[in-house]
């Protein structure tokens, strides 16, 4: 798998057309399980083949289980310089109940372990929303991010995947179903207290330390050109889209063939207007009208305004100098007010 990663390296050298790379990401499973050297060898292949940022952000997401002593003592020698750590919660039961490898413990340790490092530059995973969550349990998990000093804080709701064991435990009345009302209430209280602990809610399930947003997904938010590696890994150039097959053993056998094993998709004007439409809502820089008169035509920024009214009335949207911004209630129908403002392809 490695080999074919830095093939694969190799044969999309010229998909970013010469663009510098501010962002390097390591996710998308557990690359945490990768040895230092391993990281090192597939970043030097990639410093080697496109012209890298000497400020570039480089994370690794990573299982607090992953994050032994002598794993991060390695990574300190390596260019990585920020983590994307997977706490999910700080609570033995819930970790448990969501089939997670690590413990509450080690969900703390791998935190404190990092930073003693002199790594400084981290974001923390949480999810809420799910039945054993109770409001001081979530209070607590905030709480315990904020004393610990996490400048990133990326959050999200329970979501249940069809033919997982969890949708058949439901299904079978053996689990309870997710509580939209109780997923509200708890996205409420995480952006109340976190506002007040001085964080900025940059994104939809995105809070930072000014200063601390992440590059990498901020740049996927504004349609930053990118290249993904690996089996199912996406890859967007401003005008279309692809995403490399999912089956580890077809992958290698393509790339040993020196073929991209890859679907595209290129994307009309409706598709490209509808995923801006998407992304920018779900920041605090929010949709620019004139930016869509520039790029695709004063007819579809007309029409996307002719739809905001319905918004503004419920008081789910601010319309100031042709920015769209969601208020505190339009953050919880997000989706909702997005898909309602697509235009028709």
């Amino acid at each position: 798998m490695l080999k074919a990663l830095r093939h694969e390296i190799i044969l999309r050298k010229n998909y970013l057309a010469g663009e510098k790379v501010e962002t390097i990401y390591f996710g998308g499973g557990t690359p945490s399980l990768l040895s230092a050297d391993e990281i090192q060898t597939l970043i030097g292949e990639i410093t080697e083949l496109f012209e890298v940022s000497p400020t570039a952000e480089v994370t690794l997401e990573a299982n607090p289980d992953d994050l032994n002593p002598q794993k991060v003592k390695e990574l300190r020698q390596t260019l990585i310089n920020r983590f994307s750590i997977g706490v999910q919660s700080f609570f033995e039961e819930d970790l448990k109940w969501m089939n997670r490898a690590h413990s509450a413990g080690e969900a703390q340790s791998s935190i404190k372990r990092v930073q003693d490092a002199g790594f400084e530059n981290i974001t923390a995973d949480l999810i809420y929303g799910y039945p054993l969550l109770s409001k001081p349990k979530w209070e607590h998990n905030i709480q315990q991010l904020i004393e610990l000093h996490i400048p990133h804080i990326s959050s999200y709701s329970m979501t249940v995947e069809p033919a997982t064991a969890l949708s058949s435990f439901i299904k079978k009345g053996e689990q309870k179903p997710m509580d939209e009302g109780q997923s509200a209430a708890q996205f409420l209280i995480l952006m109340e207290q976190l506002i007040e602990a001085g964080f900025d809610h940059y994104e939809i399930s995105n809070f930072a330390k000014p200063g601390l947003y992440s590059k990498h997904n901020s740049n996927y938010w504004e349609g930053v050109p990118y290249l993904g590696i690996g089996p199912s890994a996406h890859s967007f150039n401003g005008e279309s889209r692809q995403w490399n097959i999912s089956n580890n053993s077809k992958y290698i056998d393509q790339i040993e063939l020196k073929k991209i094993p890859a679907e595209i998709e290129v994307l009309s004007i409706e598709n490209r207007i509808n995923e801006y439409i998407m992304t920018s809502l779900r920041t605090s820089k929010g949709m620019n009208l004139n930016k869509i008169t520039e790029r695709f035509g004063s007819d579809y920024s007309n029409e996307i305004k002719d739809g905001l009214e319905p918004f503004i009335d419920k008081s789910w949207i601010n319309l100031k100098d042709h920015i769209v911004t969601l208020t505190t209630d339009g953050k919880l129908f997000a989706d909702h007010i997005a898909s309602e403002l697509f235009i028709n392809t």
